[in-house]
């Protein structure tokens, strides 16, 4: 057996070798040493969970656009601020 079937890190090892599709899921649940439904189960698993890692980068993304138009949106009213200032007196 390679590593601890425990880890995350284990099973996503597993699970990327059966996404490969170079092996047999038996091939390979008898070189990790765990039960070939549970090769299944966690290749479906890292296929079903895809779209989330995505979607974390997307988000992050529109994050930072978000941040620089806010920031640009503060600069003008400052700008403006001072230039009432100035206008009135204050």
């Amino acid at each position: 057996m390679k590593g601890n079937p425990r880890t995350a890190i284990f099973k996503q090892k597993v699970a990327i070798e059966a996404l490969k599709g170079d092996r047999t899921i038996n091939e390979i649940a008898k070189e990790y040493g765990v039960h070939p439904v549970q090769v299944g189960k966690w290749k479906k698993t890292l296929i079903d969970g895809a779209d989330s890692v995505f979607a974390k980068v997307r988000k992050g993304a529109d994050t930072e656009v978000e941040k620089a138009a806010l920031e640009r949106k503060v600069g003008q009213l400052t700008i403006e601020i001072d230039w009432l200032k100035k206008k009135l007196g204050a």
